[in-house]
């Protein structure tokens, strides 16, 4: 499948081991940057209560919400630990400094 892609923005408008909210027709999107400058979207909202994940702590590949210290994986979208749930992943591609989104993943995201 051929993938469509729609530019959202720089690797810098992202602080390091923080995050930026990209709002969609879907709803909004976490765009999340490592230490390692990885970077990685997940729907915004915690699996437990509706946090806002964009501003949780980023920490490794994970983000705790700041509501209630759910940690939720950046890699996979999963709480870890003892808690359950999770949101979807959206994938991104990085062309030198520019972050691009996968349109098809927003859709599939919503469909689910």
């Amino acid at each position: 499948m051929t993938m469509n892609w729609i530019a959202i923005g720089k690797i810098d408008d992202i602080p390091l081991r923080g995050a930026r909210c990209v709002k969609t027709p879907m709803g909004k999107i976490g765009v999340f940057r490592t230490a390692e400058n990885q970077v990685f979207a997940i729907e915004d909202h915690c699996p437990h209560k509706g946090g806002p994940l964009s501003q949780g702590i980023v920490h490794g590949t994970s983000v705790t919400c700041p509501l209630h210290n759910w940690v939720i994986s950046l890699e996979t979208g999963k709480a870890l630990g003892a808690d359950e749930g999770a949101v979807k992943t959206i994938q991104l591609e990085l062309r030198g400094d520019d972050i691009f989104m996968a349109l098809e993943s927003l859709v599939l995201a919503a469909a689910e």
